[in-house]
């Protein structure tokens, strides 16, 4: 349909006429073309001006290497207003000289484009809404306008049957003065007539509807769309790719159509997310979701995790950038896990120090001072009262439910013990000589779990769900069963005792 949104794995172009903020009346013919992996590229027939240029003297005019970059490029293509932001020339042909004249032409790379506004950047406050589309979101819903029946009469199937469409209610929450709206959006059907048959279609789209109190900037806007995106990724235990990111102006349009009342316009935006969705890509299985709209209502989970994005937001990134990066090093993953564990330790509040600190300030300065003077600042900041990693990681085995901590790994002072040996052995000397690639990739995977789970225990996802995920979930089956592989203390078998044989001299009686 014309008015969907533009999906950001679908490659895409406008033609029209380009020109900067500050000098509108220069306007340079050109195309601007989106590619998913490529992102966006505008080629004029013309050239804006892109060299540094000084005038030392009066007549007199010096180059300088370098060239000019421009936040704000404006257009206007197939009846759409265009707003490109963060904009660097590519290249510049001049033909100034030149035997035949012809027109420059130049090609400029963009960070992203608004399609359908145009504004002054990315603190501009223009928009009143967002509405973003995430992999699986639907799936995470757990709801569909769809409903199929298959005819039976007698208990028999006859081959008859149908496919309804009954709208569903928007749920919706109000989480400090910003409204979140779960949402769906289906087209009408469709029928596709083809040589060897006909196929019938209609599209259920699930979407989160995003309503700030006060108007939204684009770069507010994006991080309403981070938010989702990494809710979705927490639910579903892997990357969630961004499908389409529209937004509202605030500025109804001040033309009215016939005799309808102004509309207010839309405007999509193309950017380069933490990862691509794919909108034909088939879904995940359910029985990877860590939980669902079905399991953790919407009215319950967003609230809590808007609160829990904000607190904990650098440990859920560390620990959702595993899912995001390519799992190709073990020694990157263990920094990264074992680093989220740290940070999520910290943001928790629970750095309760291992010595009061009316007992631990005297006992340092008396140390320090059978240091020399000129070493005593190296000593003062190592002689620190703050938990050692291997605390933090006990403290965190402690908080979500034992019975799934103990599902996910028989014994935690061994995962607790090696896990803080790896890391250290890895930051202080460079290496990993006691660790083999298999326990370190078993360490990996356990540290993740429990971050998440932690993760999960602070949204309050209900215990037996937690054991559920740990029982039932394919990758977290996986990882206990390595956890039992590697991180158990393994029982010697006794060597098997001899009994000792004389031998001796048979005497003759």
């Amino acid at each position: 349909m014309a008015n969907d949104p533009l999906n950001l794995d679908e490659s895409a172009e406008w033609a029209g006429l380009w020109w900067l903020p500050d000098d509108p009346d220069e306007r340079i013919p050109g195309v601007l073309r989106y590619e998913p992996e490529g992102g966006l590229v505008l080629s004029l027939i013309g050239a804006f001006e892109d060299r540094i240029m000084s005038n030392p003297s009066p007549g007199i005019v010096a180059v300088h290497e370098g060239h000019r970059t421009w936040n704000v490029i404006h257009g206007a293509a197939e009846q759409r207003e265009i707003t490109l932001l963060d904009c660097v020339p590519n290249s510049s042909k001049r033909t100034i000289g030149a035997r035949v004249k012809s027109p420059d032409k130049q090609t400029v790379a963009a960070t992203t484009a608004l399609i359908g506004a145009h504004v002054s950047g990315e603190d501009d406050a223009a928009f009143s809404a967002a509405e973003v589309s995430v992999e699986d979101l639907g799936l995470w819903a757990d709801s569909s306008v769809f409903e199929g029946f298959h005819g039976a009469p007698d208990g028999k199937p006859d081959g008859s049957g149908s496919i309804s469409v009954k709208p569903r209610e928007t749920q919706s929450i109000v989480v400090d003065g910003t409204e979140f709206r779960l949402s769906h959006r289906h087209t009408l059907p469709f029928f596709d007539q083809r040589r060897g048959g006909t196929v019938g279609r209609m599209r259920d789209t699930a979407f989160v509807r995003i309503v700030p109190t006060d108007r939204f900037t684009l770069s507010g806007a994006l991080g309403a769309a981070s938010l989702v995106q990494d809710l979705i990724a927490l639910a579903t235990h892997r990357a969630a790719g961004v499908i389409w990111l529209r937004l509202q102006l605030a500025e109804v349009d001040p033309v009215a159509r016939g005799d309808r009342p102004s509309l207010r316009r839309n405007a999509d935006v193309l950017y380069s997310p933490a990862a691509l969705g794919k909108h034909d890509a088939k879904a995940i299985d359910h029985r990877r979701m860590l939980f669902t709209c079905a399991s953790f209502p919407f009215e319950e989970v967003v609230p809590r995790w808007c609160e829990a994005h904000g607190r904990l937001q650098v440990a859920i990134n560390m620990i959702l950038g595993l899912r995001y990066a390519p799992d190709r090093y073990v020694e990157n993953s263990l920094l990264a896990a074992v680093g989220a564990a740290e940070v999520l330790h910290r943001r928790l509040g629970t750095d309760e120090r291992p010595m009061p600190s009316d007992e631990f300030k005297p006992m340092r300065e008396a140390m320090l001072a059978h240091v020399p003077e000129n070493h005593r600042e190296r000593f003062r900041g190592a002689i620190r009262n703050d938990p050692i990693l291997r605390d933090r990681l006990y403290a965190l085995a402690a908080r979500p439910d034992d019975k799934a901590v103990g599902l996910l790994m028989p014994d935690v002072d061994r995962w607790a013990r090696r896990t803080t040996r790896a890391r250290n052995d890895l930051a202080h000397e460079g290496r990993t000589p006691d660790h083999s690639t298999e326990e370190l990739a078993a360490i990996v995977k356990v540290t993740a779990a429990v971050v998440i789970l932690n993760v999960l225990h602070e949204l309050g996802l209900p215990v037996e769900r937690q054991r559920e995920i740990v029982q039932e979930h394919p990758q977290l089956r996986a990882t206990a069963r390595s956890a039992r592989e590697w991180l158990v203390v393994r029982e010697r078998t006794p060597e098997p005792r001899l009994t000792p044989i004389l031998l001796g001299t048979s005497r003759a009686r």
